[in-house]
This record gives C-alpha cells, structure tokens and sequence, in this order.
C-alpha cells in the first residue's frame, strides 16, 4: 500500500519552527496497529490519519508514537492546512477569505474556521465545554518535575482539566520556576497512571517575548517525545483554567511555547463563555508545510 503524507510545522509559518505533524491522506484502508506502527516510525510528537466519517465534513484520528489520543490542537491546525494545501478542502484564494467545517475526532465533533492569510491559513478549533475534575496535592505532584510545593502558583490548584483530553494543569509562579523544572521518568509514570490524565503542562503567566501572554512546557516519556514544541489541545485546557480562576483579565490572549527549544510557536487563544460557564475554547494557528512524500507500507 501507498499513502501520501505531508509533514507540516504548526502553530509557526516558518518552516522548522512549532510543532511538526506528519498527516497521512486517504488512511481508511490502515489498521489501528498499522496507524500505530506509523506514528512510532515518523517518531513526532504526533501523527495525523484522515479518514473518511459519516458525521462531520472530515474525519481524523490522532496518535503519538506511543498511543492514540482522543483530542489534539497541533495535528488539526496542520491537517486543515495540508487538506486545503492539497486541495482536498476548498477555500478562496484571497486573503481574508473564510468557511466553516466539521471535524470528528474520537473525543467528538469539532467545528473548525478556516482563513486565508497573506502567508497561510489560520485555523481555528473549538474544543469541547472544559471539565475541570481531580485536584492534586503539591507535594506529590511537584516531585515528578523537579519542583517544590513553593514553586507553584500559590492562589490555584494543580488539576486535570479536559476539553477532549485529560492534561494536568500546573500553573508556577514564574520563568525561572518553568526553567527549573525537569521530568523524572520513574515518578512522572507512577503519578501518571495513579492520576488518570494524559499529558501535564506547566505554563507561566508571561509570555516568551513581549508580543505573548503566556509560556508554557509540556513533557512527555518514550517512545513518546521528551517535551512538545506546542500543544494545542493543552493551550485550551489552560485558557480555560487561567480563566476560570481568574489569572488573566481577558478572555483572549496570545500563548506562546517551544522558544527554549529552538522551535517557537503561538497561539491566538479565546474563552468563550464568564469563568464559571465556559462554553468552549478557540486556539488559532497557521501552519507551513516542510516535506511531501509517499508512505509506502
């Protein structure tokens, strides 16, 4: 069988920045252990299959090199770009040129704005109406990062937080606490399991450089990638955490992540909803596509 793929960088529109995605076209014919398989050889943080569906416009599944994941930022901002860069989604050509579609993933059924930039195409999810569920002790959680109860934000909890998938939300105090803090594997697993969320994510409310709002890190352990250039699914859980607990004073803000990897990417993130009834989040990006290929599998 051949597939053919594209590597996109997301949340940057300059190539070798943000977060890379690999987005194989036409994958209804590939196995789940297959798609598996794929995502562990193109080892990023995650691969995006399009698949056909009978619910939305477009159809889409996520996985890490280690598992699928019900819900994820960067994979949809560069699988709308590589469908409309394909042409398999039609939009205008003239910059400010606008349409709406639908996009089922397994958490369920997003909608998803499309628009036509001098450069790109900004896309703009709204994920899922948040859950904030367990709250976490300090003093367990913090060892699994390096970190010490004093290092958090003192005036809000450590929770998991969900708008399709499960992230701890870990807000520090600042920069050099974000700097600081490092995964130990063997800690972070037993917490992990224990805890019932995906992914954690540490973020600081001040931007990379002076144009962000916020700064954030996200690690992960093998055969998943050490730490995520940017991850959109996580920016939602956070705006809608910072929101709600009042960290910021707007509901629209810039989010940026990745710099001290060499990989710098924003965000243009929106709450929609007061802090007590958030209905859903938007995180917009635009995207720039690096490599065209053939899968051959």
């Amino acid at each position: 069988m051949t597939h053919r793929f594209l590597q996109v960088d997301a949340f940057s529109v300059r190539p070798f920045e943000g977060n890379a995605c690999a987005v194989i076209l036409d994958a209804d014919d590939l196995a789940d252990e297959t798609m598996q398989l794929i995502a562990r050889e193109m080892n990023l943080s995650e691969t995006a299959f399009v698949v056909s569906t009978d619910r939305a416009d477009i159809g889409a599944r996520y996985f890490t090199p280690a598992e699928e994941i019900p819900m994820a930022g960067h994979p949809t901002v560069a699988t709308l770009h590589a469908l409309v860069e394909e042409g398999h989604v039609d939009l205008a050509t003239d910059a400010g040129a606008s349409r709406s579609v639908t996009l089922e993933l397994p958490a369920g059924v997003i909608p998803v704005e499309l628009t036509r930039t001098p450069t790109s195409v900004r896309v703009a999810m709204s994920q899922l109406a948040p859950e904030f569920s367990d709250v976490h002790d300090p003093a367990v959680v913090g060892p699994a990062f390096g970190l010490e109860p004093s290092d958090f934000h003192p005036d809000v909890p450590i929770q998991t937080v969900s708008t399709g998938t499960p992230q701890l939300m870990m807000a520090v105090r600042g920069h050099e606490e974000l700097r600081r803090a490092r995964l130990d594997p063997e800690r972070y697993v037993s917490l992990r399991r224990d805890a019932g969320f995906f992914s954690p994510h540490l973020f600081a409310v001040r931007g990379a450089t002076d144009r962000g709002d916020t700064f954030a890190r996200h690690f992960g352990t093998p055969p998943d990638t050490p730490e995520d250039p940017f991850t959109g699914s996580a920016t939602g859980g956070m705006a809608a955490f910072l929101w709600r607990y009042g960290l910021i004073d707007r509901p629209r803000f810039i989010a940026e992540q990745g710099h001290w990897m060499g990989r710098p990417g924003s965000a243009i993130v929106e709450v929609v909803g007061p802090p007590g009834a958030i209905e859903t989040v938007r995180v917009a990006g635009e995207a720039v596509t690096v490599l065209r290929g053939e899968l051959v599998a």
